[in-house]
């Protein structure tokens, strides 16, 4: 149950990325729900060998070429979907902090509920 719940808010959270920046697009609430999937299978398979690869740079950059890997899901994610619009590599890098911001309140308030 924990799952679907975090499932269809995460898909909720792109919708409210569309609405907060104009860069990212998502044309509906089943192309959001299929974005989020993906998102979260790219986020469990190439986002830990991307890490693993970029290592050296993420420890020169102190972490913060996280947030490129993030992006980079993002808008691979937008490019592999017909419902997930990205204006381009900004975009994607907005888009993915205010979806991983809202990933964790939303992981936050399901430990809280199903605890």
């Amino acid at each position: 149950m924990k799952i679907l719940a975090r499932w269809f808010l995460l898909a909720a959270a792109l919708l409210l990325v569309t609405h907060l920046y104009p860069g990212v697009e998502v044309r509906s609430f089943t192309a959001a729900l299929i974005a989020a999937l993906v998102l979260g299978l790219l986020n469990a398979v190439v986002r830990p060998v991307l890490f693993v690869l970029t290592l050296p740079v993420t420890l020169m950059t102190l972490g913060l070429f996280l947030f490129v890997i993030n992006a980079l899901m993002f808008y691979f994610a937008a490019n592999i979907l017909g419902g997930l619009n990205v204006t381009g590599f900004t975009a994607a890098l907005i888009g993915s902090l205010i979806y991983s911001a809202c990933g964790i309140v939303i992981e936050a308030a399901l430990d809280r509920v199903f605890d």
